[in-house]
């Protein structure tokens, strides 16, 4: 139920409305915002403050990860992080045109809620799950997210484009209202989780005049000294870096790319999302048992040859039909994918994931997830503002999967699974 609130804030938010709304809008478009005395794109001030976000949540997330470990806290950290967010998604509903300092102020603290949420959400996985069922356990909340957020999408096209549907009047709503739903949303289906939602973690003794905050930081720094222990949890998560810059700054850009190179209309991008999020939810599922099947490493290459495949038909788009059409075609694609791959990638980390460290070694997990999110939208950003075209720098996105797909096939998830019975406390 928690993936079924919080994914609001991944659709609406991060991959459809608001940051469509705040490149061609708030920040400008292709006229831009000045800088630092250079004028930027729009799509780039964007990027640059996705970027700044996951900057500091990764660098926050193993340090509070090893705090919540040690003082069986990780539901009180991830109430923390998410009614912080909702509070400032929120607040997004007070972002006009041209208001991109304060947009972009609002929208970076409700990302770092967003993003530090779910690394104590995750942490949760290995004391729901086993070895045995972890892919299908760790597919569902992936597809019940693309649920939940699909079903909020759906009703902010309404909103926006047939509100005698909802009861209103033509014009009722505006754009602002969408970002205020997700807030309304997210808190909702955010309760079953708080209320019904047992953390079978205990507490670790501290000696005399150590806090939980001491604690954390020495046994972080203890996971760090230990580090060659888990040789196959940390090529993987190097590979989790490369590969989801890929996945991540495709989602972040999919939407604006749809508005620029296709010229697709906020209704018409709804409907696009809409398509992926129900296929999404099917992927998700598919993959899930895929993992349990065959393994969690050759899902996730398979995955990633389908991303790279949708990449490189994104670069050449209107080879066989038109543009559009290809572009739907790709979403299809995509949204086979898009779960499959996370949710895999999840199950990788959490049988690997000694259970006395989760939410730490999560921690890790969301750092190279962050740094996903730095980099790759940072360098799409940058090509956007040196060659002002949206489509010039796709074929970046394509290094990352290839380059983080050697990487993965270099890991022995046997071996992994091994390592896993030597806990670091």
């Amino acid at each position: 139920m928690y993936d079924f609130g919080n994914s609001a804030f991944a659709t609406t938010i991060l991959a459809v409305i608001f940051n469509h709304y705040f490149a061609t809008v708030v920040a400008g478009g292709e006229r831009g915002v000045e800088l630092f005395g250079f004028r930027l794109h729009g799509a780039s001030f964007f990027t640059f403050s996705v970027s700044l976000s996951m900057l500091i949540s990764a660098i926050l997330s193993p340090f509070l990860g090893a705090v919540a470990d040690a003082s069986a806290s990780k539901k009180r950290f991830l109430m923390a992080f998410c009614f912080t967010a909702i509070v400032f998604t929120g607040l997004l509903y007070f972002v006009q045109e041209g208001n991109y300092w304060r947009g972009a102020i609002f929208f970076i603290i409700a990302n770092i809620g967003f993003a530090g949420g779910n690394v104590y959400y995750n942490a949760f996985l290995p004391e729901i799950s086993n070895d045995q069922n972890i892919g299908r356990i760790s597919g569902l909340g992936w597809a019940l997210g693309y649920i939940g957020g699909g079903a909020l999408l759906a009703i902010n096209l309404m909103m926006l484009k047939y509100p005698g549907v909802l009861g209103f009047q033509e014009g009722s709503f505006s754009v602002q209202g969408c970002f205020l739903s997700v807030s309304l949303w997210w808190f909702v289906f955010s309760l079953p989780t708080f209320f019904l939602l047992k953390e079978r973690a205990q507490k670790i003794p501290l000696a005399p005049g150590r806090s939980y905050f001491r604690e954390g930081y020495i046994r972080l720094r203890h996971t760090l000294g230990r580090i060659k222990s888990f040789r196959e949890l940390t090529k993987f998560l190097f590979a989790y870096l490369i590969y989801n810059e890929g996945i991540e700054t495709v989602i972040v850009m999919a939407s604006i790319f749809g508005a620029q190179v296709i010229g697709m209309e906020t209704g018409e991008i709804i409907l696009f999302f809409l398509m992926v999020q129900g296929i999404a939810f099917f992927g998700s599922l598919a993959f899930g048992f895929l993992a349990d099947a065959i393994g969690n490493k050759r899902t996730v290459m398979i995955s990633l040859v389908i991303w790279s495949l949708i990449v490189v038909w994104a670069f050449r788009l209107g080879v066989i039909w038109d543009p559009k059409t290809e572009y739907w075609i790709l979403g299809v694609l995509t949204g086979i994918v898009l779960g499959g791959s996370q949710a895999a990638s999840r199950s990788l980390q959490g049988i690997f994931t000694p259970d006395a460290n989760s939410a730490e070694f999560f921690g890790f997990f969301a750092v190279s997830g962050k740094f996903a999110s730095v980099f790759g939208p940072l360098i799409y950003g940058i090509l956007i503002a040196i060659t002002g075209s949206v489509q010039s720098g796709i074929l970046s996105v394509l290094f990352f999967f290839i380059a983080g797909g050697i990487l993965l096939w270099t890991v022995d998830e046997k071996k992994g699974m091994e390592e896993k019975q030597s806990p670091v406390i």
